[in-house]
This record gives structure tokens, C-alpha cells and sequence, in this order.
């Protein structure tokens, strides 16, 4: 999709939360790749976090970032499976005031390209909660890339048209 070069970028203040039992900052590949690719379009790491498969300490680490005026947007990394632990969506859910249930139906056509059906068993989705972005991805280092390249790159992107999430961020907490 077109960029308009008369429109100003506008950095986006990130959160990144890589949600794993079994890895540490230390091994967080999908996290850095996520910190890369938002540092490389210009926008701004806010802050960092990695923490266990539970809903419990998942919202609460969503929570503390919604309310944190220094962040307009957090992406989550990991949980999105099917599997008894992952949890990433339900935490998703308790924290969401709207669903953006687009995101993760493009994510899902975007990945049917790559790794044909089994793209099924990704529930990556996204939210708006009090007026900051959620966006919940896969824990793997191309689904990663694939939704940075293949929505969000674009999406958060104020000089993207026809339309884009940055350009309603200063509308998200109307009544």
C-alpha cells in the first residue's frame, strides 16, 4: 500500500512482552526481532518484558502498560497456540475494551502462503484497551516477521494510506 511522503511519521511508543516458559531475555529471539524491526521503522522501545505462560501475570503486565501514558501500543510474542498453556489470547481478551478481530484473520491468510493449513492453530489477535494497542503474535521468529512485514509495519505507519492505526490513536478513548 502507498506511503504518503507529504504525511509526517509519527515514532509509536512500543512495548514488547515475550510470553514463554521456557525462554529468557537472554534466548528471546522473537522478542529481538520484534525490537529490530520496530527500531528500524523509527519507532520507540518503551519497554521489555518476558514472562510465563499465565493469564494472571499476563494481564497484569498488560494492565500496567495500558495505563502507562508513555506507551501507545504493546506486541506480545508467544502463547498464541492451542496448547493447555498458551494463554496469550484469553489474557488478550480480559484486558480488550474492542476486539480488532481483522488482525488476526490477515495474519492467518498472510501465514496460509507460507505453512498452508496449519495456520489454523495460531489465534494471534489484537485489541484496543483505554486507548492503547495490543497486538498478540506467534513465538516464532517468522510469524513474527510476517506480521511486523505483513500488517504492522504498514498499519503503524502514520503515512500509510488509504487509512492506518496511528492516524485514530488520538481518537481511541472516545465515548
Amino acid at each position: 500500500m502507498p506511503i504518503d511522503p507529504a504525511r509526517a511519521f509519527v515514532p509509536v511508543r512500543i512495548a514488547v512482552l515475550t510470553v514463554s516458559d521456557t525462554r529468557t531475555l537472554a534466548e528471546d529471539r522473537s522478542g529481538d526481532t520484534l525490537v529490530a524491526l520496530l527500531s528500524e521503522a523509527g519507532h520507540v522501545l518503551a519497554d521489555r518484558a518476558l514472562l510465563p505462560d499465565d493469564v494472571a501475570a499476563i494481564v497484569g503486565r498488560l494492565h500496567g502498560w495500558i495505563d502507562d501514558p508513555a506507551i501507545d501500543c504493546i506486541l506480545t510474542t508467544g502463547g498464541t497456540g492451542v496448547t493447555g498453556r498458551d494463554v496469550t489470547p484469553e489474557a488478550v481478551e480480559r484486558v480488550a475494551d474492542k476486539m480488532i478481530p481483522g488482525f488476526g484473520e490477515l495474519f492467518r491468510w498472510l501465514s496460509y502462503a507460507k505453512i498452508g493449513t496449519s495456520t489454523v492453530q495460531s489465534r494471534a489477535c489484537a485489541c484496543v484497551s483505554r486507548g492503547t494497542y495490543v497486538f498478540a503474535l506467534p513465538g516464532s521468529t517468522g510469524a513474527v516477521r510476517d506480521g511486523w512485514e505483513g500488517i504492522l509495519a504498514s498499519q503503524l505507519d502514520s503515512r500509510h494510506t488509504p487509512c492506518n492505526f496511528v492516524e485514530l490513536m488520538p481518537r481511541l478513548r472516545e465515548h
